[in-house]
Protein backbone atom coordinates (compact mmCIF):
# COMPACT_ATOMS: atom_id res chain seq x y z
CA UNK A 1 0.00 0.00 0.00
CA UNK A 2 0.99 3.41 -0.31
CA UNK A 3 1.80 5.49 2.61
CA UNK A 4 3.26 9.12 3.41
CA UNK A 5 6.27 8.63 6.13
CA UNK A 6 8.93 10.12 7.61
CA UNK A 7 11.93 8.57 7.45
CA UNK A 8 15.55 9.30 7.69
CA UNK A 9 15.30 12.76 8.25
CA UNK A 10 12.67 12.87 4.91
CA UNK A 11 9.09 13.08 4.02
CA UNK A 12 7.82 10.89 0.98
CA UNK A 13 5.84 8.68 -0.31
CA UNK A 14 6.60 4.68 -0.07
CA UNK A 15 5.02 1.56 -0.97
CA UNK A 16 4.78 -0.24 2.46
CA UNK A 17 3.27 -3.90 3.02
CA UNK A 18 -0.49 -3.65 3.75
CA UNK A 19 -1.63 -4.38 7.81
CA UNK A 20 -3.57 -6.95 9.07
CA UNK A 21 -5.72 -6.79 11.90
CA UNK A 22 -5.14 -8.91 15.26
CA UNK A 23 -7.61 -9.91 17.82
CA UNK A 24 -9.58 -6.90 18.90
CA UNK A 25 -8.68 -4.65 16.08
CA UNK A 26 -10.21 -3.58 12.71
CA UNK A 27 -8.25 -2.72 9.09
CA UNK A 28 -9.85 0.90 8.05
CA UNK A 29 -9.40 1.64 4.43
CA UNK A 30 -9.01 5.63 4.70
CA UNK A 31 -10.55 7.89 2.24
CA UNK A 32 -9.95 11.08 3.74
CA UNK A 33 -7.52 12.17 6.43
CA UNK A 34 -7.07 15.14 8.29
CA UNK A 35 -3.86 17.55 8.40
CA UNK A 36 -2.87 18.70 12.07
CA UNK A 37 -0.32 21.16 13.51
CA UNK A 38 1.26 17.98 15.18
CA UNK A 39 1.80 16.68 11.46
CA UNK A 40 4.50 19.81 11.59
CA UNK A 41 5.80 19.06 15.19
CA UNK A 42 6.37 14.87 14.85
CA UNK A 43 9.22 15.28 11.92
CA UNK A 44 11.67 17.76 13.70
CA UNK A 45 10.89 15.38 17.16
CA UNK A 46 12.06 12.23 15.43
CA UNK A 47 15.45 14.04 13.17
CA UNK A 48 17.40 12.14 10.86
CA UNK A 49 16.93 8.76 12.33
CA UNK A 50 14.60 6.21 12.66
CA UNK A 51 12.22 4.01 10.45
CA UNK A 52 10.02 4.97 8.06
CA UNK A 53 7.00 6.34 10.78
CA UNK A 54 3.09 6.80 8.81
CA UNK A 55 2.29 10.62 9.73
CA UNK A 56 -1.66 11.26 10.28
CA UNK A 57 -3.94 11.35 13.49
CA UNK A 58 -7.31 11.83 11.73
CA UNK A 59 -8.87 9.99 9.15
CA UNK A 60 -12.38 8.09 7.98
CA UNK A 61 -12.99 5.27 5.91
CA UNK A 62 -14.67 2.05 5.58
CA UNK A 63 -13.78 -1.13 7.46
CA UNK A 64 -11.31 -3.69 5.33
CA UNK A 65 -11.42 -6.69 7.21
CA UNK A 66 -11.79 -7.34 11.33
CA UNK A 67 -10.32 -9.62 13.75
CA UNK A 68 -10.92 -12.26 16.51
CA UNK A 69 -13.62 -10.85 19.45
CA UNK A 70 -14.66 -7.59 17.23
CA UNK A 71 -18.24 -7.10 18.12
CA UNK A 72 -20.14 -4.00 17.15
CA UNK A 73 -18.16 -3.57 13.22
CA UNK A 74 -18.84 -5.61 10.31
CA UNK A 75 -16.56 -5.37 7.24
CA UNK A 76 -17.87 -2.43 4.79
CA UNK A 77 -18.82 -0.44 8.10
CA UNK A 78 -17.93 3.40 7.39
CA UNK A 79 -16.15 5.04 10.32
CA UNK A 80 -14.08 7.67 11.72
CA UNK A 81 -10.99 7.21 13.70
CA UNK A 82 -10.74 8.47 16.99
CA UNK A 83 -6.86 9.00 17.65
CA UNK A 84 -6.89 9.47 21.30
CA UNK A 85 -5.76 6.28 22.24
CA UNK A 86 -6.58 4.48 25.28
CA UNK A 87 -8.50 7.10 27.23
CA UNK A 88 -11.83 5.82 27.06
CA UNK A 89 -13.67 7.60 30.12
CA UNK A 90 -13.17 11.63 31.02
CA UNK A 91 -11.19 12.27 33.69
CA UNK A 92 -9.42 15.59 34.64
CA UNK A 93 -6.18 14.66 32.63
CA UNK A 94 -5.21 11.91 30.35
CA UNK A 95 -4.34 8.12 31.94
CA UNK A 96 -1.14 6.18 32.22
CA UNK A 97 -1.07 4.46 28.55
CA UNK A 98 -2.16 7.67 26.36
CA UNK A 99 -0.57 8.37 23.14
CA UNK A 100 -1.90 10.21 19.87
CA UNK A 101 -2.20 8.34 16.87
CA UNK A 102 0.47 8.96 14.10
CA UNK A 103 3.46 8.70 16.91
CA UNK A 104 4.65 6.31 18.23
CA UNK A 105 1.77 4.36 16.10
CA UNK A 106 1.64 4.21 12.74
CA UNK A 107 -1.08 6.83 11.56
CA UNK A 108 -4.00 7.72 8.55
CA UNK A 109 -1.86 8.71 6.08
CA UNK A 110 -1.73 5.66 3.87
CA UNK A 111 -4.19 3.64 2.10
CA UNK A 112 -5.06 1.29 5.14
CA UNK A 113 -4.40 1.72 9.05
CA UNK A 114 -5.05 -0.85 11.69
CA UNK A 115 -6.24 -0.27 14.71
CA UNK A 116 -8.03 -1.59 18.23
CA UNK A 117 -11.58 -1.34 17.44
CA UNK A 118 -12.03 1.12 20.56
CA UNK A 119 -10.46 3.63 18.53
CA UNK A 120 -13.26 4.07 15.98
CA UNK A 121 -16.60 5.43 15.59
CA UNK A 122 -19.29 5.25 13.13
CA UNK A 123 -19.37 8.01 10.49
CA UNK A 124 -22.30 10.39 11.24
CA UNK A 125 -24.19 10.20 8.40
CA UNK A 126 -24.86 14.07 7.99
CA UNK A 127 -21.14 14.66 7.63
CA UNK A 128 -19.19 14.41 4.00
CA UNK A 129 -16.10 12.24 4.24
CA UNK A 130 -14.20 14.67 3.51
CA UNK A 131 -16.07 16.68 7.24
CA UNK A 132 -15.74 12.87 8.70
CA UNK A 133 -11.77 12.77 7.86
CA UNK A 134 -11.04 15.92 9.15
CA UNK A 135 -13.13 16.59 12.82
CA UNK A 136 -11.80 13.80 14.98
CA UNK A 137 -8.80 15.97 16.99
CA UNK A 138 -9.37 19.47 16.50
CA UNK A 139 -13.05 19.16 17.39
CA UNK A 140 -12.56 17.08 20.27
CA UNK A 141 -9.67 19.37 21.64
CA UNK A 142 -12.01 22.56 21.12
CA UNK A 143 -15.17 20.59 22.86
CA UNK A 144 -13.18 19.19 25.80
CA UNK A 145 -11.91 23.17 26.28
CA UNK A 146 -14.81 24.78 25.97
CA UNK A 147 -16.97 22.81 28.05
CA UNK A 148 -15.08 20.02 30.42
CA UNK A 149 -12.42 22.88 31.36
CA UNK A 150 -13.65 25.96 30.19
CA UNK A 151 -17.05 25.58 31.44
CA UNK A 152 -18.92 27.42 29.05
CA UNK A 153 -22.56 28.27 29.62
CA UNK A 154 -25.26 30.37 27.45
CA UNK A 155 -24.61 34.08 27.96
CA UNK A 156 -21.06 33.78 28.66
CA UNK A 157 -18.79 36.02 26.10
CA UNK A 158 -15.79 33.29 24.83
CA UNK A 159 -12.64 35.38 23.36
CA UNK A 160 -10.65 33.19 21.15
CA UNK A 161 -6.99 34.65 20.03
CA UNK A 162 -5.92 33.65 16.37
CA UNK A 163 -9.04 32.72 14.67
CA UNK A 164 -8.41 30.75 11.60
CA UNK A 165 -7.38 27.39 13.08
CA UNK A 166 -9.20 24.15 13.38
CA UNK A 167 -9.47 24.05 16.51
CA UNK A 168 -11.19 27.59 16.08
CA UNK A 169 -13.31 26.88 13.81
CA UNK A 170 -15.17 24.08 16.19
CA UNK A 171 -14.87 26.31 19.02
CA UNK A 172 -16.60 29.44 17.17
CA UNK A 173 -19.51 27.00 16.05
CA UNK A 174 -19.38 24.77 19.55
CA UNK A 175 -19.54 28.12 21.81
CA UNK A 176 -22.46 29.95 19.36
CA UNK A 177 -24.66 26.77 19.51
CA UNK A 178 -25.10 26.87 23.17
CA UNK A 179 -25.65 30.77 23.37
CA UNK A 180 -22.48 32.25 24.05
CA UNK A 181 -21.04 35.36 22.57
CA UNK A 182 -17.83 35.11 20.11
CA UNK A 183 -15.30 37.10 20.20
CA UNK A 184 -12.00 36.31 17.87
CA UNK A 185 -8.89 37.74 16.22
CA UNK A 186 -6.42 37.35 13.38
CA UNK A 187 -3.75 39.66 11.68
CA UNK A 188 -5.47 38.28 8.30
CA UNK A 189 -8.76 40.40 7.09
CA UNK A 190 -9.64 37.63 5.14
CA UNK A 191 -9.82 35.08 8.34
CA UNK A 192 -11.77 37.50 10.48
CA UNK A 193 -14.09 37.99 7.51
CA UNK A 194 -14.09 33.96 7.60
CA UNK A 195 -14.87 34.13 11.25
CA UNK A 196 -17.71 36.46 11.31
CA UNK A 197 -19.68 34.72 8.13
CA UNK A 198 -18.70 31.45 10.73
CA UNK A 199 -21.13 32.52 13.34
CA UNK A 200 -18.46 34.77 15.89
CA UNK A 201 -19.57 37.93 16.76
CA UNK A 202 -16.80 40.39 17.00
CA UNK A 203 -13.82 39.84 15.15
CA UNK A 204 -10.13 42.21 16.20
CA UNK A 205 -7.03 42.59 14.16
CA UNK A 206 -4.70 40.94 16.46
CA UNK A 207 -2.60 43.78 16.20
CA UNK A 208 -4.58 46.47 17.47
CA UNK A 209 -5.58 47.91 21.34
CA UNK A 210 -7.72 45.15 22.86
CA UNK A 211 -7.99 46.36 26.04
CA UNK A 212 -9.69 49.55 24.71
CA UNK A 213 -11.77 47.81 21.54
CA UNK A 214 -13.25 45.55 24.59
CA UNK A 215 -13.58 48.29 27.21
CA UNK A 216 -17.43 47.73 26.62
CA UNK A 217 -17.08 43.77 27.16
CA UNK A 218 -16.98 41.09 29.74
CA UNK A 219 -14.80 38.29 28.48
CA UNK A 220 -16.26 35.61 30.95
CA UNK A 221 -13.72 32.73 28.93
CA UNK A 222 -10.57 32.83 27.26
CA UNK A 223 -9.42 29.86 24.83
CA UNK A 224 -5.82 30.24 24.44
CA UNK A 225 -3.70 28.22 22.08
CA UNK A 226 -0.70 30.80 20.84
CA UNK A 227 1.22 31.11 23.94
CA UNK A 228 3.73 34.18 24.90
CA UNK A 229 2.77 36.25 22.09
CA UNK A 230 -0.81 36.85 23.30
CA UNK A 231 -0.64 34.97 27.12
CA UNK A 232 -0.64 38.45 28.66
CA UNK A 233 -2.67 40.46 26.27
CA UNK A 234 -5.30 37.66 27.00
CA UNK A 235 -5.10 37.93 30.17
CA UNK A 236 -5.10 42.24 30.85
CA UNK A 237 -9.03 41.79 29.02
CA UNK A 238 -10.17 38.69 30.83
CA UNK A 239 -13.05 39.62 33.58
CA UNK A 240 -12.51 39.05 37.12
CA UNK A 241 -12.33 35.53 38.22
CA UNK A 242 -12.78 34.71 34.72
CA UNK A 243 -11.48 31.03 32.85
CA UNK A 244 -8.73 31.45 30.85
CA UNK A 245 -7.65 27.68 29.15
CA UNK A 246 -4.13 27.10 27.17
CA UNK A 247 -4.55 23.76 24.65
CA UNK A 248 -1.79 25.04 22.73
CA UNK A 249 1.38 27.25 22.10
CA UNK A 250 2.24 28.15 18.92
CA UNK A 251 4.64 30.30 19.46
CA UNK A 252 7.02 30.53 22.77
CA UNK A 253 6.73 27.79 25.53
CA UNK A 254 7.19 29.83 28.35
CA UNK A 255 5.25 33.60 29.58
CA UNK A 256 5.93 35.54 32.20
CA UNK A 257 3.06 37.04 33.94
CA UNK A 258 2.24 39.05 37.38
CA UNK A 259 1.17 36.47 40.07
CA UNK A 260 -0.07 39.01 42.42
CA UNK A 261 -2.19 40.54 39.52
CA UNK A 262 -3.45 37.15 38.96
CA UNK A 263 -4.27 36.03 42.84
CA UNK A 264 -5.49 39.55 43.29
CA UNK A 265 -8.13 39.13 40.11
CA UNK A 266 -9.20 35.33 41.30
CA UNK A 267 -8.34 34.25 37.45
CA UNK A 268 -8.74 30.12 36.93
CA UNK A 269 -5.90 28.78 34.55
CA UNK A 270 -6.66 24.93 33.18
CA UNK A 271 -4.23 23.63 31.08
CA UNK A 272 -6.43 20.67 28.46
CA UNK A 273 -5.09 18.44 25.64
CA UNK A 274 -7.36 16.63 22.93
CA UNK A 275 -9.94 14.52 25.47
CA UNK A 276 -11.61 10.99 26.25
CA UNK A 277 -13.77 8.18 24.17
CA UNK A 278 -16.69 9.87 26.27
CA UNK A 279 -16.54 13.33 25.26
CA UNK A 280 -15.61 12.52 21.65
CA UNK A 281 -19.39 11.26 21.50
CA UNK A 282 -20.57 13.47 23.49
CA UNK A 283 -19.41 16.25 20.29
CA UNK A 284 -20.21 13.86 17.96
CA UNK A 285 -23.80 13.66 19.34
CA UNK A 286 -23.89 17.54 19.88
CA UNK A 287 -22.79 18.11 15.77
CA UNK A 288 -25.63 15.81 14.80
CA UNK A 289 -28.31 17.89 17.50
CA UNK A 290 -26.83 21.44 15.81
CA UNK A 291 -26.14 19.71 12.08
CA UNK A 292 -22.77 21.51 12.87
CA UNK A 293 -20.06 20.46 9.74
CA UNK A 294 -16.30 20.86 10.04
CA UNK A 295 -14.93 23.76 7.86
CA UNK A 296 -13.20 22.41 5.14
CA UNK A 297 -10.39 24.81 3.68
CA UNK A 298 -8.62 22.69 1.01
CA UNK A 299 -8.87 19.06 -0.04
CA UNK A 300 -5.55 17.65 -1.77
CA UNK A 301 -5.12 14.38 -3.46
CA UNK A 302 -2.64 11.68 -1.84
CA UNK A 303 0.16 12.68 -4.72
CA UNK A 304 0.10 15.99 -3.51
CA UNK A 305 0.51 15.30 0.75
CA UNK A 306 4.26 17.28 0.33
CA UNK A 307 1.85 20.03 -1.16
CA UNK A 308 -0.15 19.56 1.95
CA UNK A 309 2.18 19.60 4.27
CA UNK A 310 3.21 22.49 3.15
CA UNK A 311 -0.07 24.76 2.60
CA UNK A 312 -0.41 23.58 6.60
CA UNK A 313 2.91 25.53 7.32
CA UNK A 314 2.00 28.35 5.32
CA UNK A 315 -1.26 29.10 7.99
CA UNK A 316 -3.38 31.08 5.17
CA UNK A 317 -5.82 28.19 5.83
CA UNK A 318 -9.14 29.04 7.72
CA UNK A 319 -10.00 25.46 9.52
CA UNK A 320 -8.89 22.20 8.28
CA UNK A 321 -7.25 20.53 5.51
CA UNK A 322 -8.05 16.98 4.00
CA UNK A 323 -5.93 14.28 2.16
CA UNK A 324 -8.33 12.50 -0.51
CA UNK A 325 -6.24 9.08 0.15
CA UNK A 326 -9.04 6.22 -1.38
CA UNK A 327 -12.63 7.38 -3.62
Amino acid sequence: MKAFVHELGELKLKEMDEPTAQEGQVVVSIKVAGLNRRDLIIPNRLGDEGQALILGSDGAGVIDSIGESVEGFSVGDEVMINPALRWYDNSDAPPAGFDILGMPDNGTFAEKVVISAEQVEKKPEHLSWEEAGVVALSGLTGYRALFTKGNVKKGDTVFIPAAGSGVSSFLIQFAKNIGAKVIVTSRSEEKRKRALELGADIALDTNGDWEKELADETIDLIIESVGRATFNRSLNVLKKGGRIVIFGATTEDTVDFDLRKFFYGQYQLFGSTMGSREELRAMLAHMEEFKMQPVVDHTFIFDQAQEAIDYLKEGKQFGKIALQINK
